[in-house]
């Protein structure tokens, strides 16, 4: 379970966003009446108003009929651009701990097979749960790893702004991006958003061990899902910004994949010559774990039956007394 934790959060984040937006529509069934009071009203005089007049500015200065469409893709630009440190420092985290798991996967193949063996009593499930935290710690490789959901967190307003600003515009809400309706939903928007999460999912596995490449297949998957679920669910504006977005999110996988992950795989085995990995678990720690368990289940059975015998003695000298 632990390692679809992540993978829940996100999934709770996102679901999160569509009940706040399905609020912001509901909450007014006329939508060229903004909200006033309440959090949706907040969020509109605070987020949405300001991220309106940008994209009205911007589809000025450009002109034509893709306008609006420009302007929430040059927004999508900034915003990511904005993020663009703190997504690569998380995924250099990332890199880390997967070159480090790596080699700790042995110790956690033993790890992990002493778990599936039958009859695991409570102490012994114990002693294996302290072996798999003295091996992460002692190893210096977190269990959360990384920044989580956060870029997410960060861009949750924008895009409740950018679902406001175009629902409550005369103007943007009539736009259009290549003959694409902003108001409506967009089937050719989600699929060209699903396409690009694909593309950065494939990159994302390059130069992975084929362990841990297993795992993040889960997440390749789950990826593209959401994202043609949540662009299918909301409007062409919401789904233009995700599709800008993970555009943006190709260019900085590359940068990851053949910039970032070679440079981090040297550093981290330049590191790991002079401060090996630290031998937590071995078969002979495992085998004695079991083996002591049944001298002690051995012995606790010799002394069963001993007290079954003596039992038996005491019936028959009752009997014979009688």
């Amino acid at each position: 379970m632990k390692k679809y934790r992540k993978y829940f959060a996100l999934l709770a984040v996102v679901l999160t966003v569509m009940l706040i937006v399905s609020g912001c529509s509901s909450g007014n069934p006329n939508t060229s009446t903004p909200p006033h009071g309440g959090p949706y009203g907040w969020i509109f005089k605070w987020i949405s108003l300001p991220l309106q007049n940008i994209m009205l500015q911007v589809a000025h200065s450009i002109k034509g009929a893709n306008g609006a469409g420009w302007a929430i893709v040059i927004i999508t630009l900034v915003v990511r651009i904005i993020l663009l440190p703190l997504m690569l420092t998380q995924q250099k985290k990332s890199v880390t701990q997967q070159e480090k798991m790596s080699r700790l996967q042995p110790q956690m193949k033993l790890i992990q097979n002493a778990m599936k063996h039958k009859g695991l009593t409570p102490e012994q499930q114990m002693t294996l749960s302290t072996w798999q935290r003295e091996l992460y710690s002692k190893n210096n490789v977190s269990l959360t790893g990384g920044i989580g959901c956060l870029p997410l967190l960060i861009q949750m307003p924008i895009m409740l702004g950018i679902y406001q600003a175009v629902a409550y515009s005369a103007v943007l809400k009539d736009a259009t991006f290549f003959g694409i309706s902003l108001s409506s939903k967009s089937l050719v928007l989600a699929i060209v958003a699903t396409v690009f999460a694909v593309i950065q999912g494939y990159i994302s596995l390059i130069g992975i061990p084929e362990e841990q490449k297993k795992t993040m297949q889960s997440m390749m998957f789950m990826n593209p899902i959401m994202t043609l679920f949540f662009s299918l669910s909301f409007s062409g504006a919401l789904a233009l910004y995700w599709a800008a977005g993970n555009f943006v999110m190709i260019i900085q996988q590359l940068i990851v994949t053949f910039f970032i992950q070679p440079r981090e795989k040297a550093r981290i085995a330049s590191e790991l010559k002079e401060k090996p990995i630290v031998q937590v678990v071995t078969q002979a720690k495992v085998d004695d774990l079991f083996s002591t368990h049944s001298a002690a289940a051995g012995n606790d059975k010799k002394t069963q039956e001993l007290h079954q015998d003596l039992r038996k003695r005491n019936q028959g000298k009752q009997k014979n007394k009688k």
